[in-house]
């Protein structure tokens, strides 16, 4: 089972496909904007507090050692319930001699009070558990009627799925609902009856996906697997979305055994009793030339909007001749009721040079997206990304990462540039979820994970540190929803070139990042240093390219290709295979 990307310090800068892609590299947001309902901070010690750099208010809801908070993709951890207040869960350990405490941890930030439920002065202290045994790796929904909070786990031997169900608002008293033996990673989501959709993996095999629910409540469907021949995720990287306003649910996942991986969904419109057939997600035209694109191990996540629309975003990384890379990951958005289905959200890479350390386990350098929405139909997608330049002083040297997030005013049709909610400083920020539904309209909930230490403990791969979980109030007006609001501090800081594939046979791809508009070149000379061709030239716009060398007809060896704009010039050596 192949669990790690390529995460070497040296990976190759794949070129990106179209003209229009949205520069990420971005200056930090000054200043801070108290949220338009009184929030209370919580006291938090010094090593775990807030970001080094953040748009709007963050407030410490908890804390963990737990690290390692999901395998796959982004879950839902942070719920509206518009009449009562906002619901935040975490996995949650202190004890890291192989974690006997393990739990689902929950918090609520009263709308009435304008206060969270549990907050202590040592904030691992903050919250409330769940479940009175170790369980672990759930998620959190709540019922759109009541304001209840629903909380799924797996735990018990033999392993199952455990529910969870709050007595009241925020009341932190929950009764549990067993399922059925030999069944884990089980993630839900709360449709309007309320019915629980499961969607989990087979223990025995750890690598078959099933759907169950809950419906009445502690009533358990006999789960149902995706019939053979279809294809299996061979990971727990599975998802769920169910709607909130009809029957609809979408099931997601990746198959992890192939290269590149596609990405699945399947859907029921009748709240889970029958199901169509599973349907590949056709990749987004994310590369060009020999670059395949692939979904990402932590990628899809499917969302219902208010209206009954189904969303779904994703993580997509490049493969070149069987190998995946890290660089440069892209995020996109897909739905069944847009032409074109994708969209383009954003794309994150660096010089690989600029790479400074490893982006670690089960991640690309930008990834784990979730989607949710405003009253006015706006749409968000938070997800973390690293800082190449970033690096943990702590050996082996992991880079740390940030929390982005993009807006769309128009289904997801286009999005606005990308900006960066949080900057972890000398901590790496991971696992953000954004809130299904802005409070209010205008306020953002995000909430994440600041590890002190990149790298995972859980995970093997640093030491293990208590780690502040906060809750980021972000006003929706900092998140800019058009396209045309793109600001030029969010251009490329400097020029850059690389070509993949090199060695190449007939074809390569050559990007280039401009961080000011001007005159450019881009020439093939051969080992003699004679100018072969001559690829690029003209004025271009500040921003990133792409151009394609055809050498077809051209011998095999050695050339250089010259990367030249006002201010500089650029070589770099290709190789040409026949």
């Amino acid at each position: 089972m192949r669990n790690i990307m390529m995460t070497a310090l040296l990976v190759p800068l794949l070129a990106l496909a179209g003209t229009n892609l949205t520069p990420v590299t971005v200056v930090d947001t000054e200043g801070s904007v108290r949220p338009h309902h009184p929030v209370a901070q919580a006291t938090r010690d010094g090593s775990g507090g807030p970001p080094a750099m953040f748009v709007g208010t963050v407030d410490t809801v908890g804390g963990t050692a737990y690290d390692w908070q999901a395998n796959g993709p982004a879950y839902r951890c942070v719920v509206n319930s518009e009449d009562y207040g906002l619901h935040v869960a975490w996995m949650y350990g202190a004890d890291t001699a192989n974690f006997p405490d393990r739990n689902i941890r929950y918090n609520f930030y009263d709308y009435a009070l304008g206060e969270w439920g549990w907050v202590d002065n040592d904030f691992m202290l903050s919250g409330v558990n769940v479940y009175t045994d170790r369980v672990g790796y759930g998620n959190l929904d709540a019922d759109p009627t009541t304001g209840v909070a629903f909380v799924s786990a797996h735990g018990g031997d033999p392993i199952h799925p455990i529910a969870a169900r709050d007595q009241a608002p925020g009341a932190g008293f929950f009764e549990y609902s067993d399922g059925p033996d030999g069944y884990l990673w089980s993630y839900i989501s709360v449709d309007q009856t309320p019915r629980i959709h499961c969607h989990m993996i087979d223990d025995a095999t750890t690598n078959e996906v099933y759907y169950t629910k809950v419906d009445p409540w502690d009533t358990w469907l006999t789960p149902v697997a995706v019939a053979p021949p279809q294809p299996n995720p061979n990971f727990p990287n599975q998802n769920v979305g169910a709607s909130k306003v009809s029957g609809n649910v979408c099931l997601t996942w990746e198959q992890n055994d192939v290269n590149p991986d596609p990405g699945y969904y399947r859907i029921s419109t009748d709240g889970g009793a029958n199901w169509g057939a599973p349907t590949e997600l056709p990749a987004p035209a994310a590369y060009g030339g020999d670059t395949a694109t692939s979904f990402h191990i932590s990628s899809l996540f499917p969302f219902y909007d208010r209206s009954d629309g189904l969303h779904i975003v994703t993580s997509v990384s490049p493969v070149v001749e069987g190998s995946g890379y890290v660089i440069p990951a892209q995020i996109w958005h897909w739905s069944p009721d847009n032409s074109p289905n994708w969209s383009h959200i954003t794309t994150a890479g660096c010089d690989p040079n600029n790479l400074l350390g490893a982006v670690g386990y089960n991640a690309i350098y930008a990834t784990r997206p979730s989607i949710g929405e405003d009253g006015n139909g706006n749409l968000y997608v938070v997800w973390e990304q690293f800082d190449s330049s970033n690096v943990e002083t702590e050996p082996p040297g992991y880079v740390r990462a940030d929390i982005f997030a993009a807006g769309s005013q128009n289904n997801g049709q286009t999005w606005g540039a990308p900006v960066k909610l949080a900057a972890g400083g000398t901590a790496s920020l991971r696992f953000p979820s954004i809130v299904d539904i802005a409070h209010d309209d205008t306020m953002l909930a995000v909430v994440y994970e600041i590890d002190l230490l990149a790298g995972f403990f859980v995970q093997g791969e640093n030491a293990p540190t208590n780690n502040a979980v906060v809750c980021q109030w972000v006003p929706t007006s900092e998140i800019p929803v058009g396209i045309a609001e793109s600001p030029l501090s969010r251009l490329p800081a400097r020029t850059e070139v690389a070509a993949v594939p090199n060695p190449f046979g007939s074809r390569t791809n050559i990007s280039y990042a401009l961080p000011k508009a001007g005159n450019v070149s881009l020439v093939i000379y051969d080992a003699t240093g004679r100018p072969v061709s001559t690829v690029v030239s003209g004025y271009h716009g500040a921003g990133r390219h792409n151009a394609t060398w055809d050498a077809t007809g051209f011998a095999a060896g050695i050339y250089f290709y010259t990367l030249s704009t006002d201010d500089t010039t650029l070589s770099e050596k290709l190789i040409l295979v026949h």
